[in-house]
This record gives C-alpha cells, structure tokens and sequence, in this order.
C-alpha cells in the first residue's frame, strides 16, 4: 500500500517515539530536499517528519514548506496530522490544552505559500472554505475521547511571520479579528495541502498566553517546558488514531486539491 499517513512534529515533537523499525530518508523535490523518516506503528507505514529539524535548526519563516508538502505527496501520502506550539488568546484553551484548529487567519508575509505560480504550474484558485479535513479531524476527536484526552474543537488559528513574538497590540487585534490561538507555522503548510488535495489536520499545544495576556515575558524556554509536559499525551493521541483510520478517504480534500507541480 505505501506510506498514507505523515506526523509532521512541530515545536517540542522532534521524534516519533511510537513508530518501529525507523529508517531516515531524503526526498528530493523542484523546491528542494525534504528530510524526512518513516516507520511502522501496529503494521501501518507512517511518514514522520520534524517541521524545524530534529534540532529545532529552521526558524519558521524559513522552512521550506513546499518542499515538504511535495516530498509527502511523492511518497503517496493522503492525510497528514501536524502539531504545532500556540500562544493562546482564549482563555478557555490555556496553557497545556490540545485544541484541534478549524479556521486560519493569515498575517504571514514573505513566504512562498503556493505551488501555483502561473507559467508551467498554472494558475489555480483552491477553495479552502473548510482548511482543516472534517473526517480526519472527527477521527481525531474520537480518538482523543477514547484514550481519554481533552481536546477542544474548532480553533481559529491566527499565523504570524515570527520568528518574534508578538506585540500586545498585536494580540488585542487577533483577539478582536476572532482569533483563538496565535503561531508562526501553519500557513502556508494548511494552504499547501489543501492545493495538493491532502488530508489535513493540526492538534494545536496551548504553552502560553499571548504577549499582553500573560503576566510574563515570553520566552522560547516556556514554550518548550510547556511541550514537554505535553509530548506524552500528543503521542497518545497519535497512536490511538493511527488504527482507526478508514483506507478510503470519505471527503472532499482529494476533489478540491489539484496535480501540483514535482
């Protein structure tokens, strides 16, 4: 069958502690070489891959977002579950809370977020009226029940550029714009594969409140104590969903997404 699942790992999720039998590979694409390992959990192959190095050595505006994208779909991947660390402008999804994301709001600026730039790769306008996949993210919530994990539903995701922290100003904007959750890396990954017509979902880490929220100077060192504490229970919400999923994909992602350019 191949490789159908990918984790990317964002901040503080480095390894795939749960998959056997690991084996590092490098897939080249038109927009560079995407590092990457695969392995097994339970007789199911899964593509493993750390969103800023297994050393946190990319800032995110400087990840290579399209590389990865394309080296996931010349593997023959179809769904894809990310993780990434968020500021948190809710009060109800604090620090240590797992939120699936269900909107975005995009205040990135110099990133290439399309595959789509005219020429050869055409020109192609992809609706994202739903970013994140319905069924995957309706798997993940079942299996966040069954493993007895709390996670909260239907976030909207605000991207900042980084690699700064926000301002105060900043987040009281977000927050007034309807933002839930603050980070630097999910846009353009989301766009990207919902061009690319994968199934896409994102477990979101609350490790902080935003800047003006919290009572403390943020720190990249909070961030990750935060994740620390959180890395068990991402694992376990990984494993459990890996065996539930359905071989067949019964929604719209693969219909909405286009052959981008390898």
């Amino acid at each position: 069958m191949g490789i159908k699942l990918a984790i990317i790992g964002g901040t503080g999720v480095y390894d795939p502690a749960m998959l056997e039998n690991l084996e590092n590979m490098e897939v080249e694409t038109r927009y560079g070489t995407a590092l990457l390992a695969k392995g097994y959990y339970q007789g199911e192959e899964v593509a493993f891959l750390a969103r800023h190095g297994t050393r946190h050595g990319t800032p995110p505006h400087r990840v290579n977002y399209r590389a990865n994208i394309a080296a996931l779909v010349k593997l023959g991947v179809e769904r894809v579950i990310a993780t990434a660390a968020v500021g948190s402008l809710n009060e109800k999804m604090p620090p240590g809370a797992m939120v699936l994301l269900g909107q975005f709001l995009d205040f990135t600026k110099g990133r290439e977020s399309t595959f789509f730039d005219g020429g050869e790769a055409g020109v192609v306008h992809t609706d994202v009226t739903e970013p994140y996949c319905p069924e995957l993210n309706r798997a993940l919530l079942s299996a966040a029940k069954k493993a007895g994990l709390n996670l909260t539903d239907g976030a909207v995701y605000v991207c900042a550029e980084g690699p700064r922290f926000e301002t105060p100003a900043e987040i009281s904007m977000f927050k007034l714009l309807g933002g839930d959750l603050v980070g630097m890396t999910n846009v353009p990954e989301v766009v990207l594969a919902r061009e690319a017509g994968l199934c896409y979902s994102t477990v979101a880490l609350s490790t902080n409140f935003a800047a003006g929220i919290s009572p403390n100077v943020l720190t990249h060192r909070e961030v990750l104590e935060v994740m620390a504490g959180n890395t068990g229970n991402v694992r376990t919400l990984l494993a459990e969903v890996i065996g539930t999923l359905n071989k067949d994909r019964n929604c719209d992602c693969a219909a909405l997404g286009s052959k981008i350019p390898l």
